[in-house]
């Protein structure tokens, strides 16, 4: 197979952080509070515009609080767990690394006695029919590592009398997120936006600060998890008070990818986009006689980290080792080659090749991409036959 001839304009394929928005450059940073306190007038003013866009660009609910905080998504899920759970039994659902990560917290960490555990492996979603949400669920919109995210909140019950705790680091901004089935919403930066690390957005529901103002955890909480003091919610943490000092420099990068968030239409256009974008390689995928989707239901096909496994009936032929190499040498030979950038699957998910579609990636890249994925593949193939 000849190599093609046009490369993909921009070769950051990567999953987190991912790519940048069309366009960017540095100077989005120009007007950027550097050298000034966070708690200044200026400071806060910057801060509180970013939880207000959010808001306008999520459509998240007048009455969710939404604040910054420390430590990324992982900072933001970590708190939400240490601080709200064990008032009641809790159902865990995992079926990739990041949701297994939780339930480690929970049934290890925090030791939790009334732990259900739901998980599937790779590829699948677990047993949504058997959770119960009068309990407390801890879940992932999206499985970053699987590809495999939910279809739909339908399981979640609307008079539930427990909390659903959210993981959707890598769904907001890309997917219908439905708050009203939704007590705790976090994500970060890094992800869909293109944002830059270290911040986490934590997103909550009026019954979350209820269970916040009337429950108090037996474990001690260190600072930078405290949501509350004296048995009332730090207000100030969702008006721009955060927790500890952000980054002025990656507030306003993320302020940037806001607006152009807002450009397209908000939510509504970067789900378009990033649908239109997957469209690229289902279409692509459909014509493939080597490649398939990870995940085994098309309806749970995530738009934004699109994870993919060599479905070659050849490669069954090669010892185990041979098999989970074939991948690896695919997306090395990818990035050699200056065409893709950390399209490589997650260490802890099977082999096979993961590749970002979220909104800040264009369609025309993804496109060229597939010619270079078949090239490469060949070029693989052809080296061991």
């Amino acid at each position: 197979m000849t190599k093609p001839l046009k490369a993909p304009r921009r070769p950051e394929f990567s999953s987190g952080p991912c790519a940048k928005r069309p366009g960017w450059t540095s100077d989005a940073l120009n007007d950027a509070l550097l050298g000034r306190s966070h708690r200044s007038k200026p400071g806060k003013q910057k801060l509180q515009y970013a939880i207000d866009k959010t808001r306008e660009v999520l459509g998240v609910p007048d009455d969710y609080l939404i604040g910054i905080v420390p430590g990324s998504d992982t900072g933001a899920v970590e708190m939400a767990l240490w601080s709200m759970l064990g008032e009641r039994g809790v159902d865990m659902l995992a079926w990739e690394s990041f949701g297994a990560g939780w339930v480690t917290d929970v049934a290890k960490q925090l030791k939790l006695n009334d732990v259900n555990i739901y998980t599937a492996e790779y590829g699948n979603l677990p047993d949504l029919s058997a959770v119960d949400t009068d309990r407390d669920v801890v879940f992932t919109w999206n499985g970053t590592t699987s590809g495999v995210k939910l279809s739909d909140a339908d399981w979640i019950a609307s008079d539930r009398k427990g909390l659903t705790i959210c993981d959707a680091t890598s769904a907001a901004f890309a997917m219908d997120l439905p708050f009203e089935k939704l007590d705790v919403v976090t994500y970060s930066w890094q992800k869909v936006l293109g944002g830059e690390a270290a911040h986490g957005m934590l997103i909550l529901s009026p019954r979350a600060v209820k269970r916040l103002e009337t429950y108090t955890p037996a474990w001690p909480l260190p600072k930078i998890f405290r949501l509350t003091k004296n048995g009332k919610l730090i207000e100030g943490i969702f008006k721009g008070a955060t927790i500890n000092t952000p980054s002025m420099l990656c507030v306003e990068d993320y302020i940037d990818a806001l607006e152009w968030a807002a450009s397209l239409g908000g939510i509504k256009g970067l789900i378009a986009k990033s649908e239109a974008n997957l469209k690229v390689l289902a279409d692509w995928v459909a014509a493939s006689d080597w490649a398939a989707f990870l995940a085994n239901d098309p309806a749970t096909i995530s738009n934004t980290s699109v994870c993919l496994k060599v479905s070659d009936p050849w490669l069954a032929t090669l010892d185990v080792d041979a098999q989970a190499a074939v991948p690896k040498k695919l997306a090395a030979l990818l990035d050699a080659e200056g065409v893709a950038y950390d399209v490589g699957a997650y260490r802890d998910a099977p082999p096979g090749l993961r590749i970002w579609a979220g909104a800040t990636v264009e369609a025309e890249d993804l496109a060229a991409l597939t010619l270079w994925l078949d090239w490469a593949y060949n070029e693989v193939k052809a080296s061991y036959v």
